[in-house]
């Protein structure tokens, strides 16, 4: 509204004029206060381009550190983990050895604005790419392809048709509820807050199964030996690299697109994922 009043005052080059006057200011403002944002709080900038990461000689990468089998500390609480072994096989090709990594373990919830806010050079941390995610952010090549499967221990249940009319534990607002009532339709869905509610709701015999990320529930499998995963998958959702958008951050995404595509190739992904028992 404020552009037409002064469209209307002033006329033919002086209007643009004006106009444009009122672009710079508007643009120096935001750039001076999001330069006084960083000093006020204190932000640490790491991101940087390919050349950049090359003269320093290492990666900055946020990762999980509790999700078993992706990312997560052993006895010695070291990391450990598909998503630690892709990191490290990066800096490799990135920079020159493994071991050229500073690990940054991130929540859920900060997995996206670490990479926003510059603080890591991309992250590794069981994301999805989705499509409304990536208008902020870029993927990488998918390295590798979860899924939405369902766990019990009951013997009796061998197959999704084992399900019907039985009781199978949900994450409460989760994606996955659609895909549970399309393929078990017959069930009865019982909806819970954590994966150690619905491993309660098993053990109290609430729900004989338990349906959510293949990727996640392989490290139940693992900590809890009497379950295991149906064979059965629900979807195919493609875990991939987090990293920032921008053409000076172009060369880093061609380069770590052309790792995983060549990982992929020769089968060292699908190796590493059969070895931390990931289906």
């Amino acid at each position: 509204m404020y552009l037409i009043m002064i469209r209307k005052r002033y006329n033919g080059c002086s209007r643009w004029k004006v106009i444009t006057r009122l672009h710079l200011v508007l643009s120096a403002t935001i750039f001076w206060i999001f330069c006084f944002s960083i000093v006020g709080t204190g932000l640490t900038v790491s991101a940087a381009e390919m050349p950049e990461i090359q003269q320093r000689g290492y990666l900055t990468v946020a990762v999980k550190d509790n999700l078993r089998p992706l990312g997560f500390r052993d006895a010695s609480g070291n990391l450990q983990g598909l998503e630690i072994d892709l990191a490290q096989r990066l800096a490799v090709d990135l920079v020159g050895k493994a071991e050229a990594v500073k690990f940054k373990p991130v929540a859920n919830r900060d997995r996206l604005s670490v990479v926003l806010d510059k603080k890591v050079d991309f992250a590794i941390a069981r994301v999805t790419a989705t499509e409304s995610r990536s208008r902020i952010v870029s993927f990488s090549v998918p390295y590798y392809l979860d899924s939405t499967v369902l766990v019990t221990k009951d013997a009796s249940v061998q197959q999704l048709s084992d399900l019907a009319k039985r009781k199978i534990a949900v994450l409460n607002n989760s994606s996955t509820i659609a895909k549970v009532r399309y393929y078990v339709p017959n069930a009865e869905l019982v909806g819970v807050n954590s994966y150690d509610e619905a491993r309660e709701e098993i053990e109290n015999n609430a729900a004989v199964a338990f349906a959510a990320d293949a990727s996640v529930l392989s490290g139940w499998v693992q900590q809890y030996p009497q379950y295991r995963l149906l064979p059965t998958k629900l979807s195919t959702e493609p875990l991939s690299v987090v990293m920032p958008k921008g053409l000076q951050y172009d060369e880093l995404r061609r380069n770590v697109n052309g790792a995983i595509a060549r990982y992929l190739e020769e089968g060292w992904l699908q190796q590493r994922s059969q070895y931390w028992g990931l289906p």
